[in-house]
């Protein structure tokens, strides 16, 4: 069963429409890529999933509840507040830019959701907040605070942080955009290992081999639709459309040995 359903969905500001009837599901424990040219509606797609945008038609289903109930002269009806706060807390979102609390520890930035949002005790909130950061390589830095990480260390925060709240599917908005080329590849170590243990996940990125090796399922959009999709072998194996393969050869050296 599918544990992320997503139906006709489309998003228009004033008269641009970026998203166009985008249709597709996520399995429970199943990593989806997507991939495509900048401005192609990736993750304005991820920000209407994640409620940070409204959408314009079409509609959610997370874990069997439904985001967006139905619609009225053209504007959505989104579910109660109750159901709307159910969803928030299964599912996580990791920004491109970290988004980190800059005046809390590295430890408060990843309790405070716990204590205030699922009502955790403080004890609690920190074993599991310890446990994450041992996970990320971080131990040492519980007491640090943003300003004294580098880049790739923040967003491995940012992930414990999201994780913090045992989201059933995790979202990640192009994490490696704001980094270096040395500190990208730790944070790809780190979503690897997450695929590894099985973590349902939605990666839009534009890591091509890092989606090819990681991802059950690629979808590559441009202009708000979805052009193609598949398994990696035939996204990027055995591409049948003709933009899929245009997009796909500027990034022919990144699938070199």
């Amino acid at each position: 069963m599918a544990i992320l359903e997503v139906r006709n969905l489309s998003k228009s500001f004033d008269k641009l429409e970026v998203l166009k009837d985008i249709s597709f599901d996520v399995e429970k424990g199943e990593v989806v890529a997507i991939i495509g040219p900048s401005g192609s509606g990736k993750s304005t797609l991820l920000r209407c999933i994640n409620q940070l945008e409204k959408a314009s038609g079409g509609t959610v289903r997370v874990c069997e509840l439904d985001l967006i109930e139905g619609y009225k002269n053209g504007k959505p009806i989104y579910a109660p507040a109750d159901v709307l706060r159910e969803i928030r807390l299964k599912i996580g979102l990791v920004f491109q830019n970290f988004n980190l609390f800059p005046h809390m520890s590295v430890l408060k930035n990843i309790t405070e959701a716990p204590m205030c949002v699922l009502k955790k005790s403080r004890q609690e909130a920190e074993e599991t907040a310890k446990v994450l950061l041992e996970k990320m390589g971080l131990a040492a830095k519980a007491n640090s605070y943003p300003c004294e990480l580098s880049g790739g260390q923040q967003q491995r925060v940012s992930i414990a942080r999201a994780l913090a709240l045992s989201p059933e599917v995790l979202f990640f908005d192009e994490p490696t955009s704001a980094l270096d080329p040395e500190l990208t590849g730790e944070i790809l170590k780190v979503i690897k290992e997450l695929a590894k243990e099985k973590m349902t996940m939605v990666i839009v990125t534009h890591e091509m081999a890092f989606a090819r090796d990681v991802a059950d399922h690629v979808i590559f959009m441009d202009g708000g639709v979805i052009v193609e999709e598949g398994t990696p072998d035939q996204v990027f194996g055995d591409t049948q459309n003709e933009r899929t393969k245009q997009f796909l050869q500027r990034y022919n050296n990144d699938f070199k040995d």
